[in-house]
């Protein structure tokens, strides 16, 4: 029989709007945006670390399953509470403590919503470059805790290379600050950057110091169209060839781009199969003249079309076009299975030659879009899930996937992460002393086994 859990000891240990054990928020917080749910027998809402150390205190005591969670945001099922137990949100540590522009720091609570966070630092004359695409809605605690990129993670990195310091609530509740507000730092191991992309599994933020960067003034894009993927990428390589580093280089491919025309009505895109976004930022003399440069090498590559935006407003028009790829594809009425994938710059024609395949064999539409410049591309394979064949086919066609782009030299997950919906390929992804070596860690730092259960290190 399972024993009781004395909720009441808990509830008096918080404020009365940092618990709750109703239906509806308990429902509320039971997944993410993955396809995935179960219920938690409690949430836990608290204000403060020091709340979170007394939750976390009373579930290492009585053995009790925590599952963190941002602005549940995931495409993974990262958050899912799957051994019920508490539901822990973040969401109310929603405060910027300091932006300091002499430091070139921020220290803010984990529930801060990433775009909130950078409005208020370019307001400073700052810059936090870090940009996943539901950066409108994702909080920084959700970033952290994913290693969160996005297009701008080309020049500038991922969020582990602007985490400068953690204080993180441990498994049994213990408090402890790593790292500093320092840009360089060698006292002892590097241990605030375990936490940076742990999924919740080895303990929970309750407070970051984040690197910020001088924002650059001016930037420019391009937008050019092709009648193929092999132009595309031939571009991309021409780009890198000829020395130019942008700030980030997306590309969409055919099926991505008709959907988008039709969801949007725009005609930037008529007469191409695929479509480059290059993105350059600096200072506004250079970053004119490089634009004019960087033009006449995208066209050796003989495009369909070059199309040029300066300035804040001229590359909204582009990146307002890429924010709809995905809602394109939810409108053709098919489901999207989102991945992640990445692998080395220079196998991205391999990855797409391995996309083809994969639709010519499961008989299913992949649309694929995303990160070019670093080989991290979302691969969406599309499919009716009302019908048990086409589900089924999608189910061997990410096998597939997931094994072709294990075998060019990639990783099954460039910025989502692992959560519930690649746990089937983590052993394919991670060998057998890898595995081993993630177990003692977790062992080391988690030793009941409490935070966020049921993922991939069970």
């Amino acid at each position: 029989m399972k024993p009781r859990i004395p909720w009441d000891q808990l509830k008096r240990r918080l404020a009365a709007d940092e618990w709750s054990r109703s239906p509806e928020i308990c429902a509320a917080h039971a997944g993410d945006k993955w396809y995935a749910a179960h219920l938690p027998e409690a949430v836990a809402l608290p204000a403060s670390a020091a709340s979170v150390s007394n939750i976390l205190a009373f579930a290492h005591q009585h053995r009790i399953p925590v599952t963190a969670r941002g602005a549940g945001y995931g495409y993974v099922g990262g958050c899912v509470p799957m051994r019920g137990g508490i539901a822990l949100s973040l969401a109310r540590m929603n405060r910027i403590r300091e932006i300091s522009p002499g430091d070139f720091v921020a220290v803010v609570e984990p529930g801060v919503i990433t775009a909130k966070f950078q409005r208020a630092v370019e307001r400073r004359g700052l810059y936090y470059p870090p940009d996943p695409a539901s950066r409108e809605n994702c909080s920084l605690g959700g970033n952290i805790a994913t290693n969160a990129g996005g297009p701008r993670c080309l020049k500038y990195g991922v969020t582990r290379d602007y985490v400068l310091g953690l204080e993180v609530a441990l498994a049994d509740g213990k408090l402890v600050r790593l790292g500093g507000r320092t840009h360089k730092n060698k006292t002892g191991f590097d241990l605030h950057r375990l936490f940076v992309g742990s999924e919740g599994m080895l303990g929970v933020v309750t407070e970051a110091t984040l690197k910020l960067l001088p924002r650059p003034p001016f930037r420019a894009c391009l937008g050019a169209g092709f009648t193929s993927i092999r132009q595309a990428t031939r571009a991309i390589r021409a780009i890198f060839a000829a020395g130019f580093l942008p700030s980030a280089l997306e590309m969409a491919d055919e099926f991505t781009l008709r959907a988008a025309e039709k969801r949007t009505g725009t005609r930037l895109l008529a007469g191409c199969n695929a479509h480059l976004i290059v993105e350059l930022d600096g200072q506004e003399a250079s970053v004119r003249r490089e634009i004019r440069a960087l033009a006449k090498v995208i066209r050796s590559a003989d495009p369909v079309f070059v199309q040029q935006g300066l300035g804040d407003a001229g590359c909204e028009q582009f990146w307002g076009l890429r924010r709809e790829f995905s809602y394109s594809l939810r409108d053709t009425g098919l489901t999207k299975l989102n991945e992640d994938i990445v692998v080395p710059r220079g196998r991205l024609e391999d990855l797409f030659r391995l996309t083809a395949s994969l639709q010519r064999k499961h008989r299913l539409l992949l649309a694929c879009f995303g990160h070019a410049g670093d080989g991290n591309i979302h691969v969406n394979v599309m499919h009716n899930a009302a019908e048990a064949d086409e589900r089924s086919r999608a189910e061997a066609c990410l096998d597939d996937l997931f094994r072709g782009i294990l075998a060019l030299g990639g990783a099954i997950t460039g910025e989502h992460g692992i959560g519930l919906a690649k746990l089937p390929w983590w052993p394919d992804a991670v060998a057998e002393p890898g595995r081993q070596l993630h177990a003692r860690v977790k062992q080391a730092l988690d030793p009941l086994g409490i935070l966020n259960p049921g993922k991939f290190l069970e």
